[in-house]
């Protein structure tokens, strides 16, 4: 089973939007492009939303029937770890390996030093093509590499295993993840971890690394462009490098976690992938349930009505919703509207606020920060909330289709 140079992941919180994630991808790929679709939904949202994996499978398979769609595609255990990973395994094809738990975790000295004498031949001055200057490999470099990453590859390659063992190898993608921690890989250790999954036998076709700046939830890109551009260009040549030297799979690419709305990278990956001829996997998860209650405001009436309680329990309950998404939201409190503010908000005010488009004078990134973690809430309010997904079936997937197509698409693939 192989992963299309291009690919995409769509979160869907509620399970209500395939057809219309599913319309943005295909009128993206009527250009020539080839974007393969991948459905993913973590363990933590199904505990939040109260649902199954199955539900992820069905919304797939359901959009893929329904709108004669040709190409591959598949469906994400997002995140998943070996405490995890069992619900997912019968409807899955696709599993990210969350091992950023075990980077920093001890492992055998034997283990270590077995790992530093396979390098021998890389130590001294590295020239990786591409890269202008050449990287300086020691005995020192190599093992604080050893010592941050060995728990973590071998983690992956344990999950890996179970997964073999549970579906048979090469009947699932694999993609490790990295990203959720709070310093940055550098494309040298980028190298060596690749190696240690080569080692290991973890045949990975995407690799989600945390990249320098902030990939806050929902909104753009915090940081230095320059040096994004130079770490993801030389992510992307060690890649390269990788493939040839370890004898990965050569369909191996970034995968870019919290991808959605980083609207000031795009361009920056374009140009390096176009340059290279190079594949990208791009996360895009809590954008379309925030696209929801955008169309629900747009509707107006009993959808405007519960935007905004969304909002006030939202409010009500900041610090519990934040806080499990701390490293990755950045809101000022003192700039969220009050509830009386958004209550006589009108429906055009309340799209403003929320719809990223940064430009627009009533854009508010905090407010949409809030409401990007505050789906348990519409979770909570059952067929209340998803009722209204039905009712305006419409106007929501018309919202999630543009949002997908117009903001993103379009965007990263100069379309």
């Amino acid at each position: 089973m192989k992963l299309g140079k291009f690919s995409i992941g769509v979160g869907d919180r509620f399970s209500h939007q395939g057809k219309a994630q599913l319309r943005a991808i295909m009128k993206a790929n009527k250009s020539g492009l080839e974007i393969n679709p991948v459905w993913n939904k973590s363990n933590r949202e199904h505990t939040y939303v109260y649902s199954e994996p199955v539900d992820t499978r069905k919304e797939a398979d359901d959009a893929v029937k329904a709108l004669g769609y040709k190409g591959a595609y598949f469906v994400d255990a997002d995140h998943i770890n070996l405490s995890t990973v069992d619900r997912f395994i019968d409807v899955s094809d696709f599993f990210t390996l969350d091992v950023a738990s075990f980077i920093g975790k001890p492992s055998a000295q034997e283990d270590v030093d077995k790992f530093i004498t396979s390098c021998k031949k890389y130590m001294g001055d590295l020239h990786i093509p591409g890269i202008e200057k050449p990287i300086s490999v020691t005995k020192e470099l190599l093992e604080d590499i050893a010592h941050k990453f060995l728990s973590a590859t071998q983690q992956a390659a344990d999950i890996y295993q179970y997964l073999v063992d549970k579906k048979g190898a090469g009947n699932f993608i694999t993609e490790v993840s990295m990203d959720e921690v709070e310093k940055p890989q550098t494309p040298v250790e980028m190298l060596f971890i690749l190696k240690m999954l080569a080692d290991k036998g973890v045949p990975a076709q995407t690799i989600a690394p945390k990249f320098t700046g902030r990939f806050n939830k929902g909104v753009d890109y915090v940081g230095d462009l320059k040096q994004f551009a130079k770490e993801f260009e030389e992510d992307v040549l060690v890649i390269d490098f990788a493939v040839k030297e370890f004898g990965l799979p050569e369909e191996l690419k970034l995968s870019v976690h919290s991808g959605s709305d980083k609207f000031s990278i795009y361009p920056i990956m374009a140009e390096v992938i176009n340059r290279y001829d190079k594949g990208l996997h791009l996360k895009t998860a809590g954008t379309t349930w925030l696209e929801e209650v955008i169309g629900l405001a747009k509707a107006g009436g009993d959808g405007l009505a519960l935007a905004k309680k969304i909002y006030a329990n939202s409010l009500n309950r900041k610090d519990e919703l934040c806080a499990p998404y701390a490293d990755v939201i950045d809101i000022d409190g003192s700039k969220l509207p009050t509830i009386e503010e958004v209550n006589a908000w009108t429906s055009e005010q309340y799209q403003n606020a929320l719809r990223h488009i940064p430009e627009h004078p009533e854009y508010n990134s905090n407010f949409r920060q809030l409401i990007h973690v505050a789906y348990a809430v519409a979770a909570e309010l059952g067929k209340e909330y998803t009722d209204l997904l039905v009712k305006y079936e419409d106007i929501v997937g018309g919202c999630v289709e543009e949002n997908i197509y117009e903001r993103h698409l379009k965007r990263l693939f100069a379309l």
